[in-house]
């Protein structure tokens, strides 16, 4: 069942990335990151952070995202918040 969850908050997360990069048609995966990503800089993960949180009704704290190293990361974390 969190499997497929987890799919489905990835699938929601695709526009924000797409909005937040400005790469129009960027695909992420669980294993995307900001070194693998395109123009995932610290401006567009500031504007992800407040899309994911505004898309999911969450609100993260800094420690939890100084944790995160990829979008399975980010995933997990949504999944936590949304109990």
């Amino acid at each position: 069942m969190a499997d497929l969850k987890a799919d489905r908050i990835l699938v929601e997360l695709q526009p924000i990335f797409e909005e937040a990069m400005d790469e129009p048609g960027l695909v992420v995966t669980r294993d995307s990151s900001a070194i693998n990503t395109p123009n995932w800089d610290s401006l567009a993960h500031i504007e992800m952070v407040e899309l994911v949180e505004r898309q999911f009704n969450i609100k993260f704290a800094l420690s939890e995202l100084q944790d995160l190293k990829s979008v399975g990361d980010l995933i997990t974390l949504i999944l936590l918040k949304s109990k």
